[in-house]
């Protein structure tokens, strides 16, 4: 029975938020103390009368009207200065400070506030004293400087405790609770406004009652009980209206606005917002009008309106500058880098939340700066940039901790759990969930208790562990219904399906995937509906229901067409071509693949996460090998159709879409060969139809206007636009960038024509799960085979290589004769009649990629053995990627200039602190790949704390079975070579000097053969971390980056006419694959070489020095081409009697001409 593909939802909810900070005001500065001023003088009486004229205009309440009543008091202020009125002109000051401090201007408040405060000293009024030293808290409070508005506060209340005013001791209580509130002491803050509450009543002090009840509803927002807080909040509004205060009344007004935003009610939401604006813009309170603007721009952020947020963060920025409120600027600034990050402008994103941070650490605000640095570190896990992103995770996390901040401390463990799982590190994942759990469940926010639940469960299920993964979910799931998450109890109800669907149970998975649509439908997600509908069509498929399997995916096609998702299209269409196949509508089922492979090859997006290209990716390559052997079927039924050409085209094409899937998971960013205008351009313009993309999805698969639509598909079809004309530039002026990410596969007749020659057989394998084919292709024929399934070929495969390496049976000739025989009968005897040429193409597949075909038996045509006689006898091997490489490579080196100088040789580098070359080593120093552990605690130990890359070089290795010996013989290869060539046309490298520094330097572009005799490895399983190895320590013995990975390769320029990689060794035993050496050639090659001599395995670096020192003398001392030198090489050993352990490791990928 054939697996049916799905497309799954995802199973771990990406729990990378991005926290956008609505922030109500806490309070207002402390009520204008209006004093009575004594006339003990014709012209105090006269101040006294211009004083009164301002309280009138100041009393209008509106800010032209407080700006006529600073005009009328700086009049008074003169008269009583004259008069030497001390207490007078200490009133009027204080008052104008009040009037600058309500229209936000600060610093001009506090200039007027310090010249008051020794005038009361002096005159001994303790109360007016206190009111001055409160405003001046209240100002400093308000730009962020907590501990000095503390201090303040804290000098004010015992003066208004002595004097027995309650109301400005309330007004006190009040601030000191503010301060404490934004400290994230939230119960000290709670504290203070209840001591403050019953004074206000009791002196019937109505406003200071409606903001303490404010900064209470405040708090309990922010405890997440919401109910509570809109109480304490409908409390005060009507006690603001009552006496007239609008700014109060817009504050609260504003702070409802934010529970409704919270509680996902954004009309609601909304409503309140526009309701306290044109309050705000009455009294002039240009900070209350920043923060509206903000609180309304979050609000059409999360409708998915980013232009509009935009727009109202921009009029909030400028205001908060003009007011002087760092901390609501850096607010502002993370909220607009936000929006950028959605819109997919990421670098933009990273600028904005570059300018929030320092502002952050001036006003102090640890909790918003650890918000900021957990954003900058989702735009550099989106970039793929692991390492910095969990430096910056790492730098908010004890924010977090210090502030108090459970549920930002959690947020960022959840983060660095997320960049650890899609690293692969399963273990260290679960660690940093599982310590992220608790503290959700201490500070009962069930909402993210569940998510994280749901991620453990995730990686449960991704380590095979399906029990303990069904575990978490059954966890989780209560919690969604609690919260009333529909979507996320969807998430996880789907995700119990899968598991069930994975283990068998068919009945039960259907029971879950039935649970889900409805939910799906309630909260109006169509893609969501439509991956559901996809899902149950497959397990009907699975039992056998073909028409109810039709029928379902028959539903989710068109609504994948209707939310855009390409994608699930995609992999419904294929579903549909499985199935149809199995009915034997082979036409049918034709039509249904290619219209599949079609939207696959024309996606202009890529999947960021991790969790969907495993489910997804990993599918294209099955895909493909399903339209192979749909169309070998049909060649077999119609042998003169023209079929099996169509299906050699498929493998090609198969192979370069193989390979973007690879550069994408590795991340490779490509900046050689391009323009790097265009190459940014290119980059965030990507990003950009990235997030239109997922933004058009959401948007579609809910409820939406034909505005909206037809909006955000304008700006989707104008970045396409955009897009698809920078394409052609690069085509055009970046032939061999546009090669690699635009591929064109050659069809069979282009192979012919511009590929082969009369010396030479191409033979192309393509494995398949039910079948494998072989096309025999020479510049005028084409014959074609049909193979075992991959599973049996996989078997000899394993079989040859175990015989080969195995140290106790390498060298058993007899073992070794009967599994190549058993090989070659699979994979060359059915072209054995063909093989009459001088060189062998061999155009592997998969893991194929990784077996030495120079050591495949001789294809025994006549029935007698002559015993165990390797293809390299009659042949020259040479191996490529595809077809279409040597095309590639044949454009972009035509015209190129031979370089200068003859070998650039890099060996014997330093792996170890505990190598004798090093000139002192500390007892207690550790090295990362001993795996060694030390108590050592001296500045000189500081690379015992190894950075992200040495940790997954360490794991990349053990992978693949590597130990950091050092490779002694390297420098005796290195020599011999160096023998044969002056010292003029040569460089080399030795010890420390073999570092990652030299390997990427300008100079290696000088020689026209570039030897690596050091550890390489390629990593099928995480192509990412495929590479060559340099040193990996100093002269100190401490840690340095050697690890020269894919996406440096790319990135090299390195024209050579030959790169040998002498040390190279990929997957052992079962693990073979072949995605990684794939990469790290196609790296190379992309990177200016011809041809690459690599390894496929580790081979004695005795023998090797041996081999490369005969390859050598046959390139430069006897003519031969690399490829002819290669086999005489081997032949010589071959001759001498050596096994193939020691030789056939060794191929050659490339050029040969």
């Amino acid at each position: 029975m054939v697996s049916l593909m799905r497309w799954l939802s995802i199973l771990s909810v990406n729990s990378l938020m991005l926290f956008n900070v609505g922030f109500p005001v806490l309070m207002l500065p402390s009520i204008l103390n209006k004093g009575e001023v004594a006339a003990q003088t014709n012209p105090d009486a006269e101040a006294k009368k211009v004083f009164d004229e301002g309280m009138k205009l100041y009393e209008e309440g509106t800010a032209e009207s407080r700006r006529g009543a600073i005009a009328k008091w700086e009049k008074a202020l003169l008269l009583f200065r004259k008069t030497g009125n001390l207490r007078g002109e200490a009133v009027i000051l204080t008052g104008i400070g009040s009037v600058y401090d309500l229209l936000g201007e600060k610093q001009k408040a506090l200039n007027y506030y310090n010249q008051a405060l020794p005038l009361y000293q002096q005159v001994g009024d303790r109360r007016e004293e206190a009111v001055v030293l409160n405003n001046i808290g209240s100002v400093y409070d308000s730009l962020g400087e907590k501990q000095t508005a503390l201090n303040y506060y804290n000098q004010a209340l015992p003066l208004y405790q002595q004097v027995g005013d309650k109301g400005r001791e309330a007004t006190t209580l009040n601030n000191i609770g503010s301060v404490y509130n934004s400290l994230g002491e939230k119960q000290k803050a709670l504290n203070y406004y209840n001591q403050a509450l019953p004074l206000y009543q009791q002196v019937g002090d109505k406003g200071g009652e409606a903001t303490t009840l404010n900064n209470i509803g405040f708090i309990y927002n922010e405890l997440g009980e919401k109910q509570t807080a809109l109480n304490y909040y409908q409390q005060a509004l009507p006690l603001s209206q009552e006496v007239g205060d609008r700014r109060r009344e817009a504050t609260t007004l504003n702070n409802i606005g934010v529970v409704y935003n919270e509680l996902g009610e954004n009309q609601k939401a909304l409503n309140y917002y526009n309701q306290a604006l044109p309050l705000r813009l009455q009294v002039g309170d240009k900070g209350g009008e920043a923060r509206t603007f903000n609180n309304i721009g979050l609000v059409y952020n999360e409708l998915g309106e980013k232009q509009k947020a935009l727009n109202y963060y921009q009029q909030a920025l400028p205001l908060f500058q003009q007011v002087g409120d760092k901390g609501g600027e850096a607010i502002t600034l993370n909220n607009i880098g936000s929006a950028y990050h959605s819109l997919g402008e990421k670098q933009t994103a990273l600028n904005f939340y570059q300018q929030a941070l320092p502002l952050y650490q001036q006003v102090g605000d640890k909790g918003r700066e650890a918000t900021t640095l957990n954003n900058i570190g989702s735009v550099y896990n989106s970039l793929g940039e692991k390492q910095k992103a969990l430096n910056y995770y790492n730098q908010a996390l004890p924010l977090s901790q210090q502030v108090g901040d459970k549920g930002g401390e959690a947020t960022t463990l959840n983060n660095i759990g997320f960049v650890y799982n899609e690293l692969g590190e399963k273990q260290t994942a679960l660690n940093y969930y599982q310590q992220a759990l608790p503290i959700l469940q201490k500070v009962g926010d069930q909402r993210r208790e569940a998510i994280t639940l749901n991620n453990i469960g995730t990686v449960y299920d991704e380590l095979g562990e399906k029990q303990t993964a069904l575990n978490y979910y059954n966890q989780a799931l209560p919690l969604r219904l609690q919260v009333g998450d529909k979507g996320g109890e969807a998430t996880t109800l789907n995700n119990i399906g899968i598991v069930y669907d994975e283990l068998g149970e068919k009945q039960t998975a259907l029971n879950y995937y039935n649970q889900v649509l409805p939910l799906y439908k309630q909260v109006g997600d169509k893609g969501g509906e439509a991956t559901t509908l996809n899902n149950i069509g497959s397990v009907y498929d699975d039992l056998g229901e073909k028409q109810k399997a039709l029928n379902f995916y028959n539903q989710a096609l068109p609504l994948y067409k209707q939310v855009g998702d390409k994608g699930g299209e995609a992999t419904t269409l294929s579903n549909i071509a499985w199935l149809k196949r199995s009915q034997g509508k082979l036409t049918e089922s034709l039509t249904f693949i290619e219209k599949s492979l079609e939207i696959i090859e024309d996606l202009r997006t890529k999947v960021d996460s991790a969790e969907l290209r495993v489910s997804y990716f990993a599918t294209v390559q099955t895909r493909y090998q399903f339209y192979i052997n749909l169309l070998m079927q049909l060649h077999q039924q119609n042998p003169n159709q023209g079929y099996d050409s169509k299906a050699f085209h498929a493998s090609e094409r198969s192979r370069a879409r193989t390979l973007l899937e690879l550069l994408n998971e590795a991340s490779v960013n490509i900046r050689q060969g391009i323009d790097p205008q265009l190459a940014t351009e290119e980059r965030k313009l990507q990003q950009q139809l990235n997030a239109i993309e997922t933004q058009r999805i959401k948007l579609l698969s809910g409820e939406y206007t034909p505005e909206q639509k037809a909006s955000i598909e304008q700006i989707r079809d104008k970045l396409i636009d955009e897009y698809d004309k920078l394409r052609d530039t690069i085509r055009t002026t970046s032939p061999n960038y546009a090669a690699l990410t635009q591929p064109q596969p050659l069809t069979l007749k282009e192979v012919q024509q511009q590929v082969l020659d009369d010396d030479t057989l191409l033979l192309q394998y393509a494995l398949g799960e039910e079948s494998s084919y072989l096309w025999a292709v020479t510049k005028d024929s084409i014959h074609s085979y049909q193979l075992p399934p991959e599973a049996e070929i996989k078997n000899a495969a394993i079989e040859l290589m175990l015989r080969i390496t195995s140290p106790r049976e390498r060298n058993d000739m007899t073992k070794v004769d009967s599994a190549a025989d058993a090989l070659t009968e699979i994979l060359i005897e059915p072209v054995a009649d063909k093989l009459n040429k001088k060189r062998l193409l061999i155009v592997a597949d998969r893991f194929l990629q990784e077996i030495p075909f120079s050591a495949l038996s001789i294809p025994n045509t006549d029935g007698e053995s002559d015993g165990y006689q390797p293809l390299i006898v009659n042949y020259e091997i040479v191996n490529l990627p595809s077809a279409t490489t040597i095309a590639n490579i044949r454009n972009g080196t035509t015209s190129r200039k031979l370089a200068p100088k003859k070998v650039a040789i890099i060996a014997d580098p330093v792996f170890s602190p505990e190598d004798s070359r090093l000139i002192s080593v500390n007892s207690d120093q550790l090295s990362v790949i001993s795996g060694k552990t030390t108590t050592a605690s001296t500045s000189e130990n500081r690379s015992r704390v190894f950075p992200l890359e040495a940790k997954q070089l360490d794991r990349a290795a053990r992978d693949v079975g590597i130990k950091w010996d050092r490779l002694p013989a390297t420098r005796t290869e290195a020599k011999a070579i160096m023998a044969l060539i002056p010292e003029s046309e040569r460089t080399q490298a030795f010890d420390f000097q073999a570092n990652r520094e030299k390997a990427t330097s300008q100079e290696l572009g000088k020689y026209q053969i570039v030897h690596f005799a050091t550890h390489g490895f390629a990593n099928g399983k995480q192509p990412e971390l495929s590479g060559v190895i340099m040193s990996l320590v100093d002269k100190n013995g401490n840690w340095q980056n050697g690890f020269l990975r894919l996406n440096d390769i790319f990135n090299l320029n390195l024209p050579a006419e030959l790169v040998v990689l002498s040390a190279c060794q990929t997957a052992k035993g079962k693990d073979i694959k072949g995605e990684g050496l794939v990469g790290l050639t196609r790296g190379f090659m992309y990177a200016g070489a011809k041809r690459v001599v690599g390894s496929l395995w580790v081979v004695d670096d005795v023998a090797t020095a041996d081999l490369m020192s005969q390859f050598y003398q046959g390139m430069l001392d006897q003519g031969l081409s690399p490829v002819e030198a290669l086999r005489a090489a081997q032949l010589q050993m071959w001759e001498g009697g050596i096994s193939p352990y020691y030789w056939g490791a060794f191929i050659l990928q490339g050029e040969w001409e």
